[in-house]
């Protein structure tokens, strides 16, 4: 029996995932109290709340003598198998501060933030400059362990065609922006999952990113997950397409990112959502991407 109770609905929906580069969720979270009893005895931590829950993911509070920190483990998948890596790197200048690691076992021992306290609530301007800064601070050089985004790209672009659910003029569009973005685009280390939620507060120094899912490539792909949050907030027709550029703009502005190419790669973006979205059994997802791509592309 686990020493921290995990919430049912989290539990199962983790169960539904497929292996991705390692074990199945059902098979990841039949194991996860061994794990969570393994990290707490590797760093000798003392569990000090109840647990949140993410995705893909449990971070627990804990304590190390005085010391608050935050135990996550982490369903082994592709998207977060950099995830140290990028934090050691960042070294806890607008990222949680990464503490110890053994990325083996999906084990992070990272400093507590505010898990109550994100940008949901904050005015959706100042939220999107927040995002923008804190993306202008974790633009570095990413190294070779990282996978390149026309790699990780290139098997979803071609995936686009096979669903029917894809408007064809979305894939056209799609494919035609890798052609033109892809081949020239730089290695910077991207976090790529930056939205209000994933924006924690920190006692020491404020807004924090956490939770990357790390590629190296161009700034402009990390603007999407700030337009896809609190998207009923933006209305719809003239009104979704305003706020749709303005939060576009404000991001761009504050991360230092050229306005049109974050345009651009924004819309790339948006096209791979919508046939991600496809693969989905919400088909309110779709339209909800679809919506957003004209709004970009008009």
């Amino acid at each position: 029996m686990s020493i921290v109770p995990l919430p049912p609905a989290w539990v199962e929906s983790i169960a539904g995932h497929p292996a991705d580069g390692g074990p199945s969720g059902a098979d990841w979270v039949a194991g996860l109290p061994g794990l969570v009893a393994a990290g707490l005895e590797r760093w000798d931590l003392v569990v000090d709340g109840p647990p949140h829950t993410g995705r893909t993911a449990v971070v627990i509070p804990v304590r190390r003598g005085a010391e608050q920190l935050a135990l996550k483990v982490v369903w082994p998948h592709a998207e977060g198998a950099h995830e140290a890596l990028a934090l050691r790197i960042w070294g806890g200048d607008g990222a949680v501060r990464l503490v110890a690691a053994l990325p083996s076992d999906g084990l992070l021992l990272l400093e507590r933030l505010d898990a109550n306290l994100d940008l949901t609530g904050v005015w959706d301007a100042e939220a999107c400059e927040v995002v923008g800064g804190l993306l202008a601070r974790l633009h570095v050089h990413a190294p070779p362990q990282v996978p390149r985004l026309a790699d990780q790209l290139a098997p979803h672009l071609a995936r686009m065609a096979e669903r029917p659910a894809v408007p064809r003029r979305i894939a056209d569009r799609t494919r035609g922006l890798a052609r033109d973005l892809l081949p020239e685009a730089p290695e910077t280390l991207l976090h790529t999952d930056l939205h209000y939620e994933n924006v924690l507060h920190s006692p020491d120094s404020g807004w924090t990113a956490v939770g990357p899912e790390p590629l190296a490539g161009h700034p402009g792909f990390e603007v999407w997950p700030v337009l896809r949050n609190r998207v009923g907030e933006m209305g719809i027709g003239a009104s979704l397409r305003w706020s749709v550029r303005h939060r576009l703009a404000v991001v761009s502005e504050a991360a230092g990112i050229d306005p049109d190419e974050a345009r651009a790669w924004t819309l790339l973006r948006a096209g791979l959502e919508v046939s991600r979205a496809s693969t989905l059994e919400a088909g309110d997802s779709v339209t909800t991407c679809v919506a957003l791509h004209k709004a970009i592309d008009d």
